[in-house]
């Protein structure tokens, strides 16, 4: 029997440090989230009345949730009529089961897949291969990394720590050719070899971006051809969808499609929207023999429940991960888990366990820019506040060590008293003064010294705002 592993591991401080010894990963990261939130802003600068859309769609998420058992009722019922199969997966395990019998009736031997964060979470590959089913990731940055054995580091640039230099030596081992890490040939043979694949497939696997209950109709939004060719070769296509990707209606759609390609790449719409409904009817001339619907819980509507419900919004366009200071450095590897980032920070302990992923609630300087960057606007900071509380409260396996207790009641002392808060601030611009170099400490004394293992903390001002508002208004009173 398979072991599938939750998380790679759990160490998030050691992964973290490891990350940012790594000075390629660095630099990867550093051009592919600042090109990607250059051209989020540019997008959306350019979007009239940009945030009311993003608050409509919110709001049809909001009624979506709320009224999620209607919805997915009628999303079964939509798909059974134009001729699919509707399948419920209530674990990650289910999930395996499922999709391997519909393989395994069908007669399936081998499987091209679109790429997809759910069939990542919940481990679809392994079981798949098990039970004899030959799985080929289309998307040319799953690809690499499949072919390189890893998980995906972004949830839209899944290779963003790979390097030309990287791909053309995995490219080079696979092939047996000495290829040149250029990126035009590369991506030649990447075409030629995933071509082959198309043809020979039988099983075609995808999620969904959006899945349509008023139509049965699922929506696919990707920037390659692969996912078109995934549903449209093989003669059996399976989608494995979330519970919480559903919407209400086709009018529905559009307001998506206007925050997704601009949130995620910058792009107005992406190069390729596909809209599936159900299997191939008579007289049309392309599409998949047998549709198979499979609809993912795995802890979701045990979250629904909560006051993290509102994590359930999220259309998985990694904006929050380009925006994020700590994603910028660490990369998704560091995180442990399928999802990483603002949101991932909230959704691998929600689905796995707070318990034993305690650091990931910390993963944020709770500077606000994931909810800023987020299409619909969800209040990550917020959530990463509570899980930290529930930790807090004893139930999130994460206890506090004395000196950390300690530091906490000495800050409420001194911020509580407003003549201790000025002294100790005098004693503080005194003494840091010293190891200051043009306006940063390379290194700060004692416990302290961990923020500058990777980053300067800049110099106490020579004087205090209280201190230069005082001066002003003595200033104001003497005219």
């Amino acid at each position: 029997m398979i072991e599938y592993a939750r998380h790679e591991h759990h160490d998030f401080p050691g992964a973290a440090r490891q990350a940012l010894g790594d000075a390629p990963l660095q630099a990867a990261l550093i051009r592919l989230t600042g090109t990607l939130m250059a051209g989020n802003r540019r997008s959306f600068a350019a979007l009239a009345d940009s945030s009311e859309l993003r608050d409509h769609a919110k709001h049809i998420k909001e009624h979506t949730l709320a009224h999620l058992d209607r919805y997915l009722e009628q999303l079964e019922a939509s798909v059974t009529r134009l001729g699919g199969h509707v399948y419920w997966a209530v674990t990650a395990e289910d999930a395996r089961r499922l999709v391997v019998d519909i393989a395994r009736k069908a007669g399936c031997k081998r499987a091209v897949k679109s790429k997809s964060m759910t069939t990542e979470e919940v481990h679809l590959n392994p079981a798949l291969q098990q039970a004899g089913v030959e799985v080929v990731e289309t998307d040319f940055g799953e690809f690499i990394i499949q072919l390189a054995g890893e998980r995906p580091s972004h949830l839209v640039a899944p290779a963003v720590h790979h390097t030309r230099e990287s791909i053309a030596r995995i490219l080079s081992r696979y092939t047996g050719e000495a290829l040149p890490d250029e990126p035009k040939p590369l991506a030649q043979v990447g075409r030629r070899l995933l071509r082959e694949k198309f043809y020979g497939a039988d099983l075609g696997i995808t999620g969904a971006n959006f899945a349509i209950a008023e139509t049965g109709t699922i929506v696919l939004v990707t920037n390659e051809g692969n996912g078109r060719l995934t549903t449209t070769c093989p003669r059996v296509h399976v989608a494995l969808v979330g519970i919480e990707k559903v919407i209400p209606r086709l009018a529905d759609l559009p307001v998506f499609l206007k925050l997704l390609a601009r949130a995620a790449t910058g792009q107005t719409l992406s190069v390729y929207t596909t809209l599936l409904t159900g299997p191939r009817q008579p007289g049309e001339l392309d599409g998949p023999e047998e549709f198979h619907l499979v609809l993912l819980d795995n802890g979701r509507t045990r979250i629904l429940a909560t006051p993290f419900r509102e994590s359930l919004q999220c259309i998985r366009c990694g904006a929050c991960l380009n925006a994020c200071p700590v994603y910028r450095r660490i990369g998704g590897h560091a995180y442990g888990g399928v999802y990483s980032g603002p949101i991932g920070s909230i959704l691998t302990p929600l689905y796995d366990s707070v318990a034993d992923n305690p650091d990931l609630p910390h993963a944020s300087s709770l500077c606000g820019a994931c909810q800023a960057a987020c299409p619909v606007k969800i209040n990550i900071p917020h959530m990463l506040i509570g899980l930290r509380e529930l930790q807090h409260e004893g139930d999130g396996g994460r206890r506090s060590k004395w000196t950390e207790r300690l530091a906490y009641r000495l800050a409420r002392e001194v911020l509580s008293r407003p003549w201790l808060y000025r002294l100790v601030l005098r004693f503080a611009r005194f003494f840091l003064r010293f190891g200051a170099k043009d306006g940063w400490l390379r290194r700060m004394p004692g416990a302290a010294a961990g923020w500058t293992e990777a980053r300067d903390f800049p110099a106490p001002a020579p004087r205090s705002f209280r201190e230069h508002w005082n001066q002003l208004a003595r200033r104001a009173s003497e005219d």
